[in-house]
């Protein structure tokens, strides 16, 4: 039996769109009904793989109407002129990648522009995404994060990548190939301690999930012997390091209200993350008041 299709909304019962469709990471249950009906009645389906793009229909019970067009990065730019023409003669064309939102380092980035460019409707199919995914399960502050799409392959590039993020605040997300998930977790060791946080995210809701919480020094151990499946990493954000000397000026604010030199200085420790040890703080403040 056919999964249930809802209904068009008006804006999509009109012709000549782009449609960015997000598809499932895994799981072809978390198609919406939306998504259903688009690749059932899209005049084009632009897939970054079509033979994957067959088996998703499969999946979810339905036999697409339109035909079938790779789009993926090395022929997107050749692509885009003809895709625009039928936009413009009314087709609804619907982008998909291999999994998750199209463009988030996935292919479709010429089109839309060019969409855009040319004055024609670019609308979205929202749904799943390994970056937001793997950001909810992660446990690590989503208030505000960055994605830095694949780090990249080279050691060198690699590690002054790493270095880069070194004092960045905003939790980071990134994909890397399980091929070298342990290499580049052992430069993340190296280049930014082996305590900062960090949770490694395999295999996002399919069978085999595993989703591995720790320090980058624990995270390392854990993959050096070989890891498998698609991997999405999340990076904690750097602890900002506090002033020491805007520290000593609390303490001594805290004395003069009465309270003693070694509770004032746990009290503003415990309130300033990244701050020194209160042992640290307490020889400063001692220090000030000589």
């Amino acid at each position: 039996m056919e999964p249930p299709v809802a209904p068009l909304l008006p804006a999509e019962m009109e012709g000549g769109r782009l449609l960015l469709a997000a598809t499932p990471l895994g799981q072809p249950a978390d198609a919406s009904s939306r998504l259903v009906d688009a690749l059932a009645t899209a005049d084009v389906i632009a897939a970054e793989d079509t033979r994957r793009a067959r088996t998703l229909a499969s999946a979810l019970g339905i036999t697409p109407a339109g035909r079938l067009l790779s789009v993926f990065d090395q022929n997107e730019a050749t692509r885009v002129p003809a895709l625009l023409d039928e936009i413009r003669g009314g087709a609804t064309v619907v982008l998909i990648s291999d999994a998750g939102m199209p463009l988030i380092n996935d292919p479709g980035y010429r089109l839309v522009t060019g969409c855009i460019e040319a004055g024609l409707t670019v609308s979205c199919l929202p749904g799943p995404s390994a970056v937001t995914t793997a950001l909810a399960v992660s446990g690590l502050g989503a208030d505000r994060f960055c994605f830095e799409g694949f780090a990249p392959r080279k050691q060198s590039a690699r590690r002054t990548w790493l270095a880069g993020l070194a004092a960045e605040q905003r939790t980071a997300v990134f994909f890397e190939s399980p091929r070298r998930l342990a290499d580049t977790l052992r430069d993340a060791v190296d280049t930014l301690g082996p305590e900062r946080r960090a949770v490694v995210c395999r295999e996002l809701t399919k069978t085999h999930e595993e989703i591995r919480r720790g320090t980058l020094g624990e995270l390392a151990d854990w993959a050096a012997d070989g890891v498998l499946g698609e991997i999405t990493v999340v990076l904690a954000g750097a602890v900002p390091k506090a002033d020491l000397a805007t520290l000593v000026a609390e303490v001594s604010e805290l004395v003069d209200e009465g309270a003693r030199v070694k509770d004032a200085c746990a009290q503003v420790v415990a309130a300033h993350p990244g701050a020194p040890s209160r042992r640290e703080l307490y020889d400063a403040v001692l220090k000030a008041r000589d």
